[in-house]
């Protein structure tokens, strides 16, 4: 097998792969075994007939495209090894002659891995964050610690009313006909919580217990079912109870109940800490994506579309795989977002093209600072990996291969560059 490389420009290049004539030779004979039972010959049991006898009655070149996709496989990966580039993009692929007796010839163009031209990294400027942590922050925290541990109680003393739970029956009529899926029994409702159609649990306010009332509503036009929307509705409802939160007394017995201090001063100090850690970690991130965002708009790069594509494509199967975990197929998506596979993909692209960006800027940083990963370093990742998986250590090494060790050092240093450029970042 030869191969020549081509340069086309805006990184991408073709390379011509030469499969010998009896290579070809040999992938047309396992072409012709892999699909001989399903050929039938007069004068032979299927799959008795010989490759000559078969090729004389329907010609050689039914065996061709099995032959083809034999042989590019092997052949393509290679020539991508021999090359001394780094392609990264699925490879389109071009047949230039398939003939029997002669040397099969394909192209494959693809995309290789952009040069970067590093601009001003260290050093760049972002917005300083605010860590400071007011009162009201504290006193919201404290609320819904307050509303966790607040206990229900049924209100017989007054009518519904914003906040309350309205335990309801309920039937929906459009035009005095009752429809499908407008009934319900003993449903708790949360008056205010927007849950239903617009304009129901408004027409609940004011309503005691036991009382039976008509509330009038229209649904929107944008509703689900397309036989309800925009139509009005009057539903018959009973209010069979109401139920109100009531939300424990903020004093020292709530914070000894609620945390490990006595006292209420030293909860609030508590929380101050908590919120303060968070508020400082969120800026920390917020500083390290700005650094990054200004380090890779200063740096010059041509990404090539068809690596944008392929990462695209990656992103959108990582996507379906989380989907997946949580039990939602790519299809109940797609009813439920109004897209399809293509605007799936589509919509991917600004996505792509920044994760693209930033892993080629960070790289070169990489390279630049010369920024290295130590065994221990590696040993502590794997260490989390153990952790997380629940498994032995050992275990661990021996399941990775050497492309996601290698992987996993590229992600370590990536995280070092991207230290190394908010920490030099000025803020202002």
């Amino acid at each position: 097998m030869g191969y020549q490389v081509e340069e086309l420009g805006k990184n991408m290049v073709k390379l011509t792969i030469d499969c010998s004539a009896e290579a070809f030779e040999g992938a047309i004979k396992s072409a012709y075994e892999k699909n001989k039972n399903k050929i039938a010959v007069q004068g032979f049991r299927k799959g008795k007939a010989p490759l000559a006898i078969v090729a004389k009655m329907y010609g050689y070149e039914m065996f061709y495209e099995d032959a083809a996709n034999l042989l590019i496989p092997d052949a393509y990966e290679d020539a991508a090894k021999g090359c001394g580039l780094e392609l990264v993009s699925q490879p389109s692929i071009d047949v230039e002659q398939i003939e029997k007796g002669k040397d099969f010839i394909f192209t494959a163009t693809v995309a290789k891995k952009p040069e970067v031209t590093l601009g001003e990294y260290k050093g760049v400027t972002v917005s300083k964050a605010d860590v400071a942590v007011t009162d009201e922050e504290i006193d919201a925290e404290i609320k819904k610690a307050q509303e966790q541990n607040a206990r229900e109680i049924t209100v017989e003393d007054r009518p519904v009313q914003e906040g309350d739970t309205a335990v309801i029956d309920y039937e929906g009529f459009v035009d005095g006909v009752a429809f499908d899926g407008g009934k319900g029994s003993d449903h708790p409702l949360v008056i205010g919580s927007h849950s239903f159609i617009p304009g129901f649990e408004e027409g609940l306010i004011g309503k005691n217990a036991g009382e039976e009332c008509d509330v009038n509503v229209t649904f929107p036009e944008e509703y689900h079912s397309a036989e309800l929307a925009g139509k009005a509705a009057v539903f018959k409802c009973t209010v069979k109870a109401i139920k109100t939160k009531e939300l424990p007394e903020v004093d020292d017995e709530f914070a000894a109940e609620v945390s490990e201090f006595e006292t209420l001063a030293e909860y609030r100090e508590d929380v101050k800490k908590t919120l303060t850690g968070k508020k400082e970690a969120d800026a920390r991130t917020k500083k390290e994506d700005e650094a990054v965002e200004k380090a890779v708009a200063n740096a010059a790069m041509e990404i090539p579309e068809a690596m944008i594509e392929s990462t695209q494509r990656q992103m959108a199967e990582e996507f379906a795989y989380r989907l997946q975990m949580q039990g939602l197929s790519v299809e109940q998506y797609f009813q439920f977002t109004g897209l399809n596979a293509k605007t799936f993909v589509d919509q991917m692209k600004p996505q792509a093209e920044k994760r693209i960006k930033n892993s080629l800027v960070l790289e070169a940083v990489v390279k630049a600072e010369n920024i290295t990963v130590s065994d221990e370093e590696m040993e502590e990742e794997f260490k989390k990996m153990a952790a997380q998986y629940n498994m032995e250590i050992e275990k661990v090494k021996e399941l990775i291969g050497d492309a996601e060790k290698k992987q996993i050092e590229m992600d370590i240093a990536n995280a070092k560059a991207i230290t190394l450029i908010a920490d030099s970042a000025v803020e202002e």
